[in-house]
């Protein structure tokens, strides 16, 4: 992977590496959209001030730089409205799950569809993966429309697959395959 990355989406819409000069909008953007965020992402309340964020950044630059992970900025109209990235390269199989989440005031404008389009093209296209998955909560509904609108089959549900503050969701798979990535395209 490249030292600096940026992918343009569409004219108003483009994914940018996350660095650390991001933080204080990263944590703005989390701090405004907490409650609306923690109904699906287990990771809110340990992510309570600007240094969690750094923290993250920092680390998801060390996994950049040893090329398992990519984190990416969400930029719609110039402002940063969510992240998206390879939660983890396997090389050996080339595989790679990508995860995601958008700010509320920027659902339903196909945002995130067209990010993971872009993401998925750039994982079956440039780096060779054979298999991208993406794992939604089962009753995230806009989340699962994601995969179900990029040509995914769901292929199965993993009980209690996460702690979710007070109790446990399910989530169901998706996988793309690189066949079917080359068909669809």
């Amino acid at each position: 992977m490249e030292d600096q990355f940026k992918l343009r989406v569409e004219t108003n819409l483009d994914l940018e590496l996350l660095e650390e000069g991001h933080a204080g909008e990263l944590f703005a953007l989390t701090d405004r959209n907490r409650a609306y965020l923690r109904k699906w992402l287990p990771w809110l309340d340990s992510n309570k001030y600007l240094q969690n964020t750094v923290d993250f950044i920092q680390y998801s630059r060390k996994q950049y730089v040893e090329n398992n992970s990519l984190q990416l900025c969400i930029r719609y109209d110039g402002d940063l409205a969510g992240l998206i990235g390879f939660h983890k390269v396997d090389w050996l199989n080339h595989s790679t799950s990508i995860g995601y989440w958008l700010a509320e005031d920027c659902q339903g404008k196909g945002i995130m569809t067209a990010s993971c389009r872009c993401l998925l093209d750039y994982a079956c296209g440039n780096l060779g993966m054979n298999r991208v998955e993406i794992r939604c909560a089962s009753e995230n509904i806009r989340s699962r429309a994601v995969p179900v609108r990029l040509g995914f089959t769901e292929e199965g549900l993993i009980r209690q697959a996460e702690w979710l503050y007070d109790h446990y969701v399910d989530h169901v798979v998706y996988g793309l395959l690189r066949s079917e990535w080359e068909r669809g395209r």
